[in-house]
C-alpha cells in the first residue's frame, strides 16, 4: 500500500508556485502530476487565458460521484517588504505555515487532493470523485470554474454533490460551514447636470447634490430585515466622485458607486429594478439626467440544511469535537456557480488570515481538514 499523502507537503509545494491570478505559476502542472500518478484520469480545461484542472477518480457517469471544487490562484503579495518571510517560501515555524494562500486557499485543495488519493487507494469507492480546480476565482472568475462546468456539461461529466474548501471558519477549526451565500452586485451611476459658476447656483443644474441625494435614498433606507437563513441586505456606497479640482464651478456630472451584498428575497433583476425607480426619482426631482450600469457579481443561494449538510457536520464533529454553525454570511464563492449544478455546502479552515501580510496556516489543522475530508467520502460511498 502506498504511504498517504502528506497534505503539508503537498501545500508547501503548492505555495512555493507563484500563480497570482491570472499566472498558472506551476500549481496545477503540479495537481496534474500528482493526481494522475494517482489514477485520476486529468483534462486542462483552460479557456480565456485561465488555467484550469478536472480530475476525475472512477467511470464517467456513476451514480454517485462526489466533488470538490477550490482554487490555486492567489491575490498579489502587496508589499514584499512587509513580509516578514519569502511570501512564496513556504516557511514553517512555530507550527504555522506562511505564505500567498496558504489559507486562501491551497491548503484546502492539498487537503481534499491528498484525502481523495487516500480514500481511493485503500477504499475504492462505487462511484467516481471529481475534482474542479481554477486558477481565476480570485479574478474575474470568468473563465474559472465556470469553464469547467461547461467544459462537464457538454463532455457529459457531473457531480452528485460538491464541497467548496474555501476557509469557512472565523475564529476556530470547525465552527462554521456555509449553506449559501448572498448575491452581490455593483451599480454605477452618472449623473448629468448643467455645468456653471458656483456663485449662479441657479444657473446650473448640480449633479452633485442630486448623487447625494440619490446616495442618501439608497443607503438610509433598508431593502430588507433578512429571512429565515440570511442577515438582511446591506447597502454600501463606496465611491462618490466628479473629477472637479476647481471650488467656483459646478461641474457638469458626477459619478457614485455603490455595493449591496442581497439575500434570499430578491434577485439581481428586483434589486436593479428598484435602484432604477430611486435614479428616476431623483432625475426628476433635480431635473438632471441619471444613467445607471449594473454588474451583477451573483445571485443569492440556498443549499437547504438536508443530507450533504448533515454529512459534512458529522465529520467536522467527529474531529474538532464541535458543531459547526450552518452560515450564509461573508462574500461570494464559487459556490454562487456550483450550485446551479449540483447541491453544494462549503467547508474549510479558519480564514482570519487570508489575504494578509504574513498569510499563514495552522500545520495541525491542515492536517485535521484532511481528515474531515476523508471522512465526508467514507460517509457519502457508505
Amino acid at each position: 500500500m502506498s504511504n498517504p499523502v502528506d497534505p503539508v507537503a503537498l501545500t508547501a509545494d503548492l505555495v512555493r508556485c507563484p500563480s497570482v491570478t491570472p499566472e498558472e505559476g506551476g500549481a496545477l502542472v503540479l495537481l496534474d502530476r500528482v493526481l494522475s500518478e494517482a489514477g485520476f484520469a486529468c483534462t486542462r480545461v483552460d479557456r480565456g487565458g485561465v488555467s484550469n484542472l478536472f480530475a476525475r477518480w472512477g467511470r464517467q457517469g456513476a451514480n454517485r460521484s462526489f466533488g470538490f471544487n477550490g482554487h490555486t490562484d492567489v491575490v498579489p503579495v502587496g508589499n514584499r517588504e512587509d513580509w516578514t518571510v519569502d511570501p512564496f517560501g513556504a516557511e514553517i515555524k512555530d507550527g504555522w505555515l506562511y505564505g500567498r494562500g496558504a489559507t486562501d486557499m491551497k491548503s484546502g485543495v492539498a487537503a481534499f487532493a491528498a484525502a481523495a488519493i487516500d480514500f481511493v487507494r485503500e477504499t475504492p469507492p462505487d462511484g467516481a470523485i471529481i475534482l474542479t480546480i481554477t486558477g481565476d476565482e480570485e479574478g474575474d472568475a470568468v473563465d474559472g470554474t465556470t469553464a469547467l462546468l461547461d467544459w462537464m456539461k457538454a463532455n457529459n461529466e457531473a457531480m452528485t454533490a460538491c464541497l467548496v474548501g474555501e476557509p469557512t471558519c472565523p475564529n476556530e477549526m470547525g465552527e462554521m460551514m456555509k449553506i449559501g451565500r448572498r448575491g452581490s452586485l455593483n451599480a454605477h451611476f452618472t449623473v448629468t447636470g448643467v455645468q456653471g459658476h458656483a456663485a449662479y447656483p441657479h444657473r446650473a443644474k448640480n449633479p452633485v447634490a442630486a448623487m447625494a441625494r440619490l446616495m442618501d435614498r439608497i443607503s438610509s433606507t433598508p431593502l430588507d430585515e433578512g429571512s429565515d437563513h440570511f442577515d438582511a441586505s446591506t447597502v454600501a456606497v463606496v465611491t462618490i466622485d466628479t473629477g472637479n479640482p476647481a471650488t467656483n464651478v459646478i461641474p457638469n456630472t458626477c459619478r457614485g458607486t455603490v455595493n449591496i451584498r442581497f439575500n434570499d428575497l430578491h434577485s439581481g433583476a428586483s434589486v436593479t429594478e428598484h435602484l432604477q425607480a430611486e435614479a428616476d426619482r431623483v432625475a426628476e426631482e433635480f431635473g438632471v439626467r441619471v444613467a445607471l450600469k449594473v454588474k451583477i457579481s451573483g445571485e443569492s443561494f440556498l443549499t437547504p440544511p438536508g443530507e450533504l449538510s448533515t454529512l459534512i457536520a458529522k465529520a467536522v464533529t467527529a474531529e474538532t469535537g464541535g458543531t459547526p454553525e450552518m452560515s450564509t454570511s461573508g462574500g461570494t464563492s464559487d459556490a454562487r456557480f456550483v450550485k446551479d449544478h449540483c447541491p453544494v455546502v462549503e467547508f474549510g479552515l479558519v480564514g482570519k488570515t487570508m489575504h494578509a501580510v504574513d498569510e499563514r496556516v495552522s500545520v495541525e489543522q491542515i492536517g485535521q481538514l484532511k481528515a474531515i475530508y476523508r471522512r465526508i467520502l467514507e460517509g457519502y460511498f457508505a
